[in-house]
């Protein structure tokens, strides 16, 4: 009798470190964020084991690596932002939510296994619209109008490419003309874009969804030769103030200016950003890879973080995360927890003129004066115009460097 209890006992001890919860089949998914009664945006993902998976979007591949069980149910959180999926899990299904609790953001999802094309085909493309096109996005209305520029590749059925706008890109898009029916969508792990647009006689003419809350329409016309606006020129200095200054929290509390030291007869790379923000962290990228190979330059790199976390301690975990997942070496600032709004970012900033966008980067000479400000930041979906930004970008630090 005393070894049978003995027996159980070792059993149940086993018993109680085994995870009998159901994992995610490992192969590939189609996941739909439901935006409306009548709007998927799909995004396709596969899982790799049953801790990981991996978002697709045309040429990014997204890896997630934190995923928990119980029972039926599966957190899968973002490796940088602050969203994450809650799912109930059946053997070919995920059903439930993103959710973003400093946004108060809950899209439906649900994702099928073993599926993996994006957007249904009906039928034959009807034409091919590789090439640059015109953009204007809310033509109806003077407020709120705004100019981009669409870049596709076509193959087949299948087109890929972005739309840049004069402060960022949208990302990897990746999507299908059939007929003449063009429909694009990306999910990065933030921020869900699902462009749908009917191709007539050269010009597109559709509507952009951005999650659940937001969309408009857009028109387009192929103009190979269309540019948008130089973004060094989009914001500048107030002209009540000849420099730019700062005074933040890091992470240990201690407050960072660029009087302190380590920024002394350096130039100096401000980044204004957020860890929530796509195109911040394609920069953040960037940034921190040429940092780490031209750390011996007389050069110095600073991020303003402003963040939507609701207190600065989880602004501060959030900004942890995004360092930690990037192996960012510079100090990322907290200048502003609660809210990323423009209007009150500018406020901490008086000195700038008007905060247009996150990214925005101020280049600082080792005297101390600003140089240029670049406003927004196009990624590696935008092809030549990032490479072109990369060689530009050393050129012009080279610059002030040999000052």
């Amino acid at each position: 009798m005393k070894y049978l209890l003995i027996i159980l006992s070792a059993f149940t001890i086993v018993s109680c470190n085994i995870d009998f919860s159901k994992k995610m089949p490992h192969g590939h998914w189609l996941g739909e964020m439901v935006l409306n009664d009548k709007v998927k945006l799909p995004f396709n993902f596969e899982v790799t084991s049953d801790k990981s998976l991996k978002i697709l979007n045309a040429e990014e591949v997204i890896l997630v690596d934190d995923v928990t069980y119980r029972n039926d149910s599966v957190i899968i959180r973002m490796p940088v932002f602050e969203g994450y999926f809650a799912v109930k899990l059946t053997d070919e299904e995920m059903i439930g939510h993103f959710i973003n609790e400093s946004l108060e953001t809950r899209i439906p999802f649900k994702a099928t296994f073993n599926a993996k094309r994006r957007f249904e085909m009906k039928e034959a493309p009807a034409t091919d619209i590789s090439g640059n096109w015109e953009v204007v996005f809310s033509p109806d209305s003077q407020e709120d109008l705004y100019m981009g520029k669409g870049i596709f590749q076509q193959t087949g059925a299948k087109v890929t490419g972005t739309f840049r706008t004069k402060l960022g890109d949208y990302r990897y898009l990746e999507g299908v003309l059939s007929g003449d029916e063009l429909r694009m969508s990306a999910f990065d792990g933030s921020h869900s874009f699902l462009f749908v647009a009917t191709v007539k006689d050269s010009t597109l003419k559709g509507v952009f969804y951005s999650g659940n809350h937001w969309s408009t329409t857009f028109e387009a016309k192929r103009n190979e030769h269309f540019e948008l606006p130089d973004a060094d020129g989009l914001t500048s200095l107030h002209k009540d103030y000849e420099r730019f200054e700062f005074n933040f929290p890091d992470e240990n509390g201690k407050m960072l200016s660029l009087a302190d030291k380590q920024f002394e007869n350096k130039v100096v790379v401000v980044q204004l950003m957020g860890s929530w923000c796509p195109n911040c962290l394609d920069e953040s990228v960037f940034f921190s890879e040429y940092y780490k190979i031209n750390s011996e330059k007389n050069i110095a790199f600073v991020a303003l973080a402003f963040e939507n976390a609701k207190s600065d301690a989880l602004a501060f975990e959030n900004i942890k995360r995004l360092k930690d997942r990037l192996g960012i070496e510079y100090p990322i600032l907290l200048a502003q927890s609660g809210s990323s709004d423009k209007v009150e970012a500018q406020k901490k900033l008086p000195m700038l003129q008007q905060v247009v966008s996150y990214p925005t980067t101020i280049f600082i000479d080792k005297k101390g004066e600003v140089r240029k400000i670049h406003t927004g930041f196009n990624g590696p979906a935008t092809g030549d115009k990032y490479i072109a930004f990369k060689k530009d970008f050393s050129t012009f630090l080279n610059t002030l460097l040999e000052e």
